[in-house]
């Protein structure tokens, strides 16, 4: 097998417009159930907008909810900030943090991960090189995903176009800290692009418009599970 856990599928809604209200629902509702399908052996991450935290919190068990970023501030006067207890408060169980669309400093990426340590919840840091993700490996988060930006939305898997990435970033995080997953994203957009990053050493993958702007979401879902169960068994 390639990790001792269950394979991770984390989906980064974004803020496309199937991430809210009763399309955002409905592809929370289908990951559920598929992960509810897979029990232990798939692990399924939702990061939602967080308008959507309540409501898609509210009616999922299988999956785990995040928050799409956190702000490095304390409950108080910060307007427009989303401190970490407020997404806690709505139903969120960690946050991704540091996407490219939405670069934090490495003080802040310490503060938050730090501070969610204190609170329960997970953190899920993209890095953009695998130099950028051995820094954010001292910080000890509970996830770091490896994405280059280049390849972000463009349907070329990281899997495919880059897979010495993949493998340098998974040993240069694990010399640091050999207990955090690392995940493969940017361009997964095939059950072939899952299967090949675990294959390569990754816990899983962070996915987006693949399954954000498919035509049957469930059906793509369902697909990277399949996909990410039969590598993680192999």
């Amino acid at each position: 097998m390639s990790s001792e856990t269950a394979p991770i599928l984390a989906i980064n809604y974004k803020v496309y417009p199937t991430a809210f209200a009763d399309k955002g629902l409905a592809i929370a509702l289908a990951a559920d159930k598929i992960a509810g399908e897979y029990g232990e052996a798939v692990s399924i991450i939702l990061a939602v907008p967080a308008t959507e935290l309540v409501r898609v919190s509210e009616v999922v068990e299988n999956v785990k909810v995040y928050a799409q970023h956190a702000d490095p501030v304390e409950p108080g006067a910060h307007t427009g900030y989303i401190p970490l207890e407020a997404i806690k408060a709505a139903g969120a169980k960690g946050t991704l943090l540091n996407h490219s669309e939405h670069r934090l400093k490495v003080s802040d990426i310490d503060w938050l991960v730090q501070k969610a340590m204190t609170l329960g919840m997970e953190t899920l840091v993209c890095a953009d090189t695998p130099s950028v993700a051995a820094a954010i490996a001292v910080i000890s988060p509970t996830y770091i995903a490896i994405e280059p930006p280049e390849l972000i939305g463009t349907g070329i898997p990281v899997s495919k176009a880059r897979p010495e990435i993949i493998v340098n970033t998974i040993k240069t995080v694990h010399r640091v800290n050999p207990d955090i997953p690392v995940l493969a994203g940017a361009g997964i957009s095939q059950g072939e692009d899952v299967e090949v990053a675990i294959k390569l050493g990754a816990a899983g993958v962070l996915v987006a418009s693949a399954i954000m702007k498919a035509k049957n979401p469930e059906e793509k879902i369902r697909e990277m599970v399949e996909a990410a169960y039969r590598a993680w068994k192999k």
